[in-house]
Formats: C-alpha cells, sequence, structure tokens
C-alpha cells in the first residue's frame, strides 16, 4: 500500500501544479520526508520523495517521484569539493537512491533534503518572480513579509543553493519561506498542509501587493500604430507571416510553431517599453531554457505592408543569428557544449501576437505560455521597480550547462516524421483517416480536413491531443475554403511541409447515364479540388523554404479503362498527370510531388459505403460485401487492399528514404497488370 506520506505529496503537487499561478508547466518541484521500512533490514529508514526531472507537478503520480535515504543524502556535505566542482553532486545522488524504479533525481534534490523541513516546495510563480527579478527585490520582500520571508540573492540551482537556504532557515526560525533572486519562491512546512498553506500565503500575498501598489501603466503608454489588429484581420495577417516567420525559426533545424494573439501578449506588444524590456530576456531558467535568451521582435506597426514587414524580418533574423552567435562566443568555454543554433524561439509581432517554436507542437506551446509568464513577471516588477534579470554570463551557464547538455543527449531519438506538418484531406473517414494515423504515429502533426467537422474533430481526437491533431472542415472544391483549411494549418502547427489530396468522391454510371452534373461534381472534387489545395499549399512551402511533400491519392483508373466510370476515371487521369506537372514546377523548390494508385480498397471506405460498392458490385456481378474478396482474387497477389497499406505508401514516400523521388505513382493494388505503369 502507497505510504500516505506519498499519497499526501502527490495530492499537494497536482493542487500546486493544477493552477497556473502557482507555477509554470514542468516548473518547480515538491517533497516530503517520512520514514518506511527497508525491505533488506526491515529496519525504518527516514526517506525524502521529491519531485525528479522533468516531471509536471499538475500531473505527478507517485512513479514521477524519486526517493532518497535522507542520511546518505545529508552525508555528501562531508564530500562536497565546493562551488566549482557541485555539479559532480547530481551524480553522487544516485548513490542515496532507495528501492527501484522512480524518476531521476532533479539538480533541486539538495535543497529539499537539507532544508530541516518535513514538506518543501519550490516554485516559479509569476508574483514571486516578479519580486525575484526586481531591482529592489530583496527591500520589496522585507517589506511585504517581513522576517518571515527570506531573501536570497541569485545562484545556480544546485548543491550550493541547498546549503545556503537550509543555513537561511536555521539561522530565522520564524520563516515559512524564501524568494531566490532572479529564479522564484521556496516554502516549507512540518506537515503538507502547512507547506501547501505557506506556499499559497507567498504566492498570494505577493500578488495582492502587486495589484494593489503597481503603477498603472507598468509597460508605458500605448503605441497607437502598434495597436492590435481587428480579430479577422489579424489572424489573417498571422496565417501570411507564418511560413516567413517558420522559415525564420528553421534556419538551423525545422521547428514546429505555435500561435498566440492572447490580451497578455498583444497589450506588451501595444506599449512603449516592449522593445527595452523584450531585450533584457527572461530570467527565469525555466523560461530562459524554453525561450532562449530573448525573442525577435519586428519593429514595424501591422499596418506595414507584407513585403516590408518581410523583408525587415529578414533583416531582423540576420543580426538576432550574430547577436546570439557573439553572445556564445563571449561566454563560451573550452569544455562549453557546441552552440544549439542562433535562430530564435519567440517572435513578437506587434498587432499580431506572438510565435513560439519547438521540437514538437507541446514543446512550441509551452514555449509561448512560458514567455507569457516572463512577461506577467515583467509587468509586475517594472509596476514596483525595474525588471532587471539575471545577467547574461548566468544565463549561458544555465542554457550550455553540462548537466542540462546531458539531460538533452538523454532524449530518445526522434520518430521519422518528427517537426513534419500534414494537411490530409477527407481524412475523417477509409483511406484519409488511416493516413492521417500513420502520419501522427510516424511522428508528424496532422491536420484532418473533410466535409463535416464534426467527423473530422471526431477523427483527430482518435489520434491525440490538440498537440498532435486537430480537425476542420474543408470543401476543396472551394477556393476560399481550401485557403482558409491551408490558414488554419499554419495558425495550428506554424506551417505546413505534406499535403495528401485525398478527398473524393465516385459515381458509377455509364457514358449514358452521366450527367454533366455528376461530371462537374467529381471533377470539381478531385481535379479542381486538388489544384486548389496544392496551389495554396505550395505558396507556404515556398515560403518555408524547407522543401515539402505533396502526395495525390489518384486511383488504378487513373491508367485503366473499365466499363461504366468515365467521370471517376477522367477526374483520376487529370489528378495522375497533375503529379507530373507539379513535380517539374516545384522541384526547384526542394518539394516532391507523387501519386498513389489504390485499387479495391472497400473495407472503411466512405467512397465504397455511399453507394459506389453496390454500383460496381453490380457490375461485376458479387453480392457487395464480398467486393473486396472479390477485387483480391483479380490481382497478382491474391490479397485485399486496405486503407492502412495506402497509408503505407504514404508514409514511405515521404520518409528520408524517398528523398530522391519525385514525379512518379505507386501502385497499391496488390497487382493488377492491365494497371502497370508503362
Amino acid at each position: 500500500m502507497t505510504n500516505q506520506t506519498v499519497s499526501d505529496l502527490v495530492a499537494r503537487s497536482n493542487r500546486l501544479g493544477a493552477d497556473r499561478k502557482n507555477t509554470n508547466y514542468a516548473g518547480g518541484n515538491t517533497s516530503a520526508k517520512g520514514r518506511e521500512q527497508d525491505p533488506v533490514t526491515a529496519q525504518d529508514v527516514e526517506l525524502m520523495w521529491v519531485k525528479g526531472s522533468g516531471g509536471d507537478l499538475g500531473t505527478l503520480t507517485e512513479k514521477g517521484l524519486t526517493v532518497l535515504r535522507l542520511d546518505r543524502l545529508r552525508a555528501l556535505i562531508d564530500v562536497y569539493p565546493g562551488l566549482n566542482r557541485e555539479d559532480e553532486m547530481v551524480a553522487a545522488f544516485d548513490y542515496c537512491l532507495h528501492g527501484k524504479g522512480g524518476a531521476a533525481p532533479s539538480i533541486d534534490t539538495a535543497m529539499h533534503g537539507l532544508v530541516d523541513a518535513g514538506h518543501v516546495d519550490h516554485l516559479h510563480p509569476d508574483s514571486g518572480i516578479a519580486l525575484a527579478t526586481a531591482a529592489d527585490g530583496e527591500a520589496l520582500t522585507k517589506e511585504i513579509f517581513g522576517d518571515t520571508v527570506v531573501w536570497v540573492p541569485w545562484r545556480r540551482p544546485g548543491f550550493q543553493l541547498g546549503l545556503d537556504i537550509a543555513a537561511i532557515k536555521e539561522a530565522n526560525p520564524q520563516t515559512i519561506g524564501c524568494i531566490l533572486g532572479g529564479h522564484g519562491i521556496t516554502a516549507w512546512g512540518d506537515t503538507s498542509e502547512e507547506c501547501e498553506r505557506n506556499s499559497l500565503h507567498i504566492i498570494d500575498t505577493a500578488a495582492t501587493y502587486l495589484a494593489e501598489h503597481s503603477k498603472p501603466e507598468p509597460f508605458g503608454p500605448v503605441l497607437d500604430e502598434y495597436a492590435a489588429l481587428a480579430e479577422d484581420e489579424r489572424r489573417a495577417r498571422a496565417a501570411a507571416l507564418a511560413p516567413t516567420l517558420r522559415a525564420i525559426a528553421s534556419h538551423d533545424r525545422p521547428m514546429v510553431g505555435h500561435y498566440t494573439d492572447s490580451d497578455v501578449v498583444l497589450d506588451f506588444l501595444a506599449r512603449a517599453e516592449h522593445p527595452r524590456l523584450a531585450a533584457l530576456g527572461t530570467s527565469c531558467p525555466d523560461h530562459f531554457l524554453r525561450t532562449k535568451v530573448k525573442p525577435l521582435v519586428l519593429d514595424l506597426p501591422p499596418t506595414a505592408s507584407l513585403e516590408e514587414a518581410t523583408a525587415r524580418l529578414a533583416e531582423l533574423h540576420d543580426a538576432y543569428r550574430a547577436d546570439y552567435q557573439a553572445y556564445y562566443d563571449r561566454n563560451a568555454t573550452a569544455d562549453s557544449p557546441a552552440i544549439r543554433g542562433a535562430d530564435p524561439l519567440i517572435i513578437l509581432v506587434p498587432g499580431v501576437g506572438m510565435f513560439s517554436y519547438g521540437k514538437d507542437k507541446q514543446t512550441a506551446r509551452v514555449a509561448g505560455e512560458f514567455y507569457v509568464n516572463a512577461i506577467n513577471v515583467m509587468r509586475g516588477a517594472e509596476g514596483l521597480s525595474t525588471y532587471t534579470p539575471i545577467d547574461e554570463a548566468e544565463k549561458f551557464r544555465i542554457e550550455y550547462w553540462a548537466l542540462e547538455e546531458a539531460k538533452l543527449q538523454r532524449m530518445p531519438a526522434p520518430k521519422p516524421l518528427a517537426t513534419r506538418i500534414a494537411l490530409v484531406t477527407g481524412a475523417a473517414s477509409g483511406i484519409g483517416k488511416a493516413i492521417a494515423h500513420r502520419l501522427a504515429a510516424e511522428g508528424a502533426c496532422v491536420v484532418v480536413a473533410d466535409l463535416s467537422l464534426e467527423k473530422a474533430q471526431a477523427a483527430a481526437a482518435e489520434i491525440g491531443s490538440s498537440d498532435v491533431a486537430v480537425g476542420i472542415v474543408a470543401d476543396v472544391s472551394d477556393e476560399a475554403a481550401v485557403q482558409a483549411a491551408v490558414d488554419a494549418t499554419v495558425l495550428a502547427f506554424g506551417g505546413l511541409d505534406l499535403v495528401v489530396n485525398n478527398a473524393g468522391l465516385s459515381l458509377s454510371k455509364s457514358l449514358l447515364e452521366t450527367t454533366t452534373a455528376d461530371w462537374d461534381l467529381q471533377h470539381n472534387v478531385m481535379a479542381r479540388g486538388s489544384f486548389l489545395v496544392s496551389r495554396a499549399a505550395a505558396k507556404v512551402l515556398i515560403d518555408q523554404q524547407l522543401g515539402g511533400d505533396i502526395v495525390y491519392i489518384s486511383s488504378k483508373n487513373s491508367v485503366f479503362a473499365g466499363p461504366n466510370n468515365i467521370a471517376y476515371s477522367a477526374t483520376k487521369a487529370d489528378q495522375a498527370h497533375q503529379v507530373r506537372l507539379l513535380a517539374a514546377e516545384l522541384g526547384e523548390h526542394g518539394v516532391r510531388v507523387n501519386g498513389i494508385n489504390p485499387d479495391g480498397v472497400v473495407r472503411g471506405s466512405g467512397i465504397f459505403a455511399g453507394g459506389w460498392g453496390a454500383k460496381r458490385a453490380a457490375v461485376y456481378g458479387v453480392k457487395e460485401e464480398e467486393l473486396g474478396a472479390y477485387y483480391a482474387q483479380r490481382t497478382l497477389l491474391k490479397r485485399e487492399v486496405l486503407p492502412e497499406h495506402v497509408a503505407n505508401a504514404v508514409f514511405a514516400l515521404c520518409s528520408s528514404d524517398m528523398s530522391h523521388t519525385t514525379g512518379v505513382h505507386i501502385p497499391v493494388d496488390a497487382g493488377v497488370a492491365a494497371a502497370f505503369l508503362r
């Protein structure tokens, strides 16, 4: 049975982490001390349970805790080699572990273990960091809390900081916690309830003081020309800029993006002091590790032309890269890790919003959340004093910390389609749905587009959270709807890399039965629709400068002549030639265009379920439920083709193994000799 101390710790952690006013995502850690029987000696031992490295308090479970022997942890004081070698102590924590399993020890383990209190919380609340980054934060701490909360000057997280806080608590037994300069807060208590109460007291008292004493306009007056655009204009401008911004963020390596136009961001960018404050960068280690030391800020009003904004962004990007390289060169030592790239992770566009970037959607989204935290911190510090983050040398020591580098090196290898953003049309069922699932399984972010928004969203929800897949409505035969779908894609994930033209339908009729309406409907959806989607997507792919893939789900019927199928087969032939034409045109931009020719995909198919199956079964003189088996028997391999087989081919075409292939069609028909490509 789980130790009650552990249950209480997890519950406290979840409560604190669930409210972002208390700490940012994956920020801070909590601990509890207690006794448990050693399974070897059968003697009670004193243990500490502490949130391990990398977890999030709001979703913490017992598996995310590190369990250590307190006697061994505290014995490390006797072998501590000093500040210049304190990083060695992290490896020593492994020799203090109790039991098996559990999370890797955090760098903050010493803070929790050395402080003489049964329960300890270390958190990153905006209100607390506002005091921690104020020029006169120490005086403010004294004014606000008296002698119950103590100021601790900035020190990089580690063993020495744990010793410092332990000494401060011992010298000040009346204290309930401390403000850590440039960093956050730490609170303690004899019981879990007392510790949580003390944490919330520090957070809420600081927030109340900020609200009551802050000057009216901490960020200065509004710059009218930098005011936010109306929502529709703002999002249209964001979609138009997104490909260029992703190209900037992905110069060194491809990134996924996230767009934020919250009131907090828009107000900050409309104020006179935003250029000065943005240039100062963030302060809390959790912040700048996610956001880089500072953002790139477009210094033009939103009324500037798109061409002017794009040109200026290119200049600012060059300047940002040069500045970051200089920052690295100024601070790097012989044993510093290699530079990890000089592109911004946060790009601020006045009147429009914030674009944040990362190796996946969650990382990009969280980076944006952290910069919102940073804006809140700057507002609080400027409202009472002057925002004064830690200096760049200290930021560099953390950003290029050997321990941080080791953590990065331990991360699992990315999946084959990691950082790639896919738009799949007609993806709420059948082949399109299977493709969306496969691309997501291989690491891509996927936009499921379909005529039915409800079905598209349901299909996306099957794949995963909105960090992985989103569903949108799209009528591919409508030019405005197609542009809206592409805009929705770049706003959801920052860009677009992989387009699958899958939307389709079929009406099985002879030449004399086929009406002009039948002909127009099928050509509008498949021939016209594929053209519209490819054209809108190509603009994004070209502007991003990252290459990309366009895949057409054509058909065996694009090359095979069969009865009662003129409209469908003719439009599939149109799609097949679009592949060749676009491959020839887009190759210079690194965009590959390929096609897949399926046949006989009956199970799970929206087309076959919509009446096409019954009509084809009638043509071939078989029962509808036997149509898949019939198609299988007429193939060379005698195998039924499923939607997943088409999805496999899409993945193969878009993988790095096919990086030098464009303009081809791959049959996925189990072998139909009459449809062999010539």
